[in-house]
Parts: structure tokens; C-alpha cells; sequence
């Protein structure tokens, strides 16, 4: 972990490993977008992955990427999370879900720059992927990379540019476990219920932050009409299926 001098407390897990998704949302943004866009994160020094809009001078940079087993050169940038590669959780998470359906809606939960929003897309190209995210420069990203590969299936927006009425055939996440218990219970009980009948999604947890907690908050808190189990353990990740029947 870095700190940097002149740096407050919420700053110095910013600069920690890739597996922690710290910064990535201003959460609230997720069930009542309404809320003014700086809230309980106020102490950073300035912004970071949960900025709407990142204040930071845009500097892009290209990556090489492995997705479905081919490689790709895609394009990331400062103020967007784990933008040197493709995270540990989110690589755990592509190599432990099954194919998505060939057609339907399906959603990524904070895309981040959009590899699991772009793996769907080029697995299924008659579905389209809500990309979602509450950061702009992002959102950006996935709709760049989306054009470099061709992909006109990725629709990259705002959690409150969903329609409320939308439903999802898939939903696949590396969800920010460290941004608190509170916030990632409202995102979880905000989306997960958008799942359509016999559809699942697909969350990555670290196993040291409290996967096997959230899969039995999980089980005791979703509708009876939903299961959960643990598909998968890899590098310290737990892969956790919710099943809608």
C-alpha cells in the first residue's frame, strides 16, 4: 500500500492492491442517484474511481488484455479502477462463469473500463450489455473500447439511466466489498432482484473480505424465489452464483 505525505486516511486505500475496490463508486449513486455526487468520501484530497466526473487531466493508455482467450489492445486511463490490467477478481470471475445465454439483456455492475461488460459482448453478440457505472470517464472507456472492437451491443450509462422496468438474463459483478456493509447490501438488493425468472448472476469476493458472510446475508435476505451457492474458489476469490427460479 502507498501513502503519499499530505494524504488523508481514505487516500491511502486508494493507492492499495488491485483486489481493493475502495474508491470505485460515490455508492449511494447506485440506489438514489439524486444525492449530491461528493458525500461520505469527502475526505480525499481529491477525486478518485467514485468521481462522477474525474477533475484529473484525461491521460489515456493502451493495455494488452487476454478476453475469451484472445488477445486485444484496449484502452484505459487515470481515475478509473485497476487501469495497468484486467484485476485478479475480475479474471477470477471470467474463468469461472458459464457462457451467457446467446440473446437478452444482461448487466455488468460497475463496469469499471469494461471487461466483463466487453467479454459478454463478444461472447453473445445478439445480446445487449447494460454497462453500468457511476463514472463518467469509465463509462467513457467502455464505449471507446466497445467501437475498437466493433461491438454495437454495450449500452454504457448511469445506474439511473436504466430503465426501472428493465430486467436482466445475466448479471455478472465484481462488486466494491470495502466500501462498507450498508452500501453494498442496497446495491445488491437494488439489482439483484432485476434478474428475470430461471436466470442467474455472478458475483467475485474476496474470500478474506467477507464472502462467505455476504452469501449467507445473501441467502437470508433475497425473495424465496432465489437461491445461493458458492460455484467457485480461485487466488483467494470466492465466484458466488444467485439463482433466480
Amino acid at each position: 500500500m502507498t501513502v503519499r505525505p499530505g494524504v488523508g486516511c481514505c487516500q491511502h486505500a486508494v493507492d492499495g492492491v488491485h483486489g481493493s475496490r475502495v474508491s470505485f463508486f460515490t455508492f449511494s449513486h447506485w440506489v438514489n442517484p439524486s444525492l449530491p455526487v461528493f458525500g461520505k468520501f469527502l475526505c480525499m484530497a481529491d477525486e478518485h474511481y467514485f468521481s462522477s466526473s474525474p477533475a484529473s487531466a484525461l491521460q489515456l493508455r493502451p493495455i494488452q488484455v487476454t478476453l475469451l482467450g484472445m488477445p486485444y489492445t484496449l484502452t484505459t486511463a487515470n481515475g478509473v479502477f485497476s487501469p495497468e490490467r484486467v484485476d485478479a477478481g475480475t479474471q477470477v470471475l471470467l474463468a469461472h462463469t458459464p457462457p451467457p445465454p446467446p440473446g437478452g439483456h444482461f448487466l455488468d455492475l460497475g463496469c469499471g473500463w469494461g471487461p466483463i461488460a466487453l467479454s459478454l459482448a463478444l461472447e453473445s453478440p445478439h445480446a445487449t450489455v447494460w454497462a453500468v457505472d457511476v463514472n463518467e470517464r469509465a463509462l467513457d472507456l467502455v464505449r471507446r473500447n466497445a467501437q475498437s472492437l466493433g461491438l454495437d451491443n454495450i449500452n454504457a450509462c448511469r445506474p439511473e439511466d436504466v430503465p426501472d422496468e428493465q430486467r436482466f438474463m445475466t448479471i455478472r459483478s465484481n462488486p466494491p466489498i470495502r466500501v462498507g456493509k450498508n452500501e453494498l447490501h442496497n446495491m445488491l438488493e437494488h439489482w439483484l432482484p432485476r434478474l428475470e425468472p430461471a436466470s442467474d448472476a455472478w458475483l467475485v469476493v474476496q474470500r478474506n473480505l467477507g464472502s462467505d458472510s455476504l452469501q449467507r446475508w445473501l441467502d437470508g435476505t433475497l425473495p424465496s424465489d432465489f437461491t445461493v451457492s458458492r460455484a467457485a474458489t480461485n487466488k483467494g476469490y470466492r465466484v458466488l452464483k444467485v439463482r433466480r427460479r
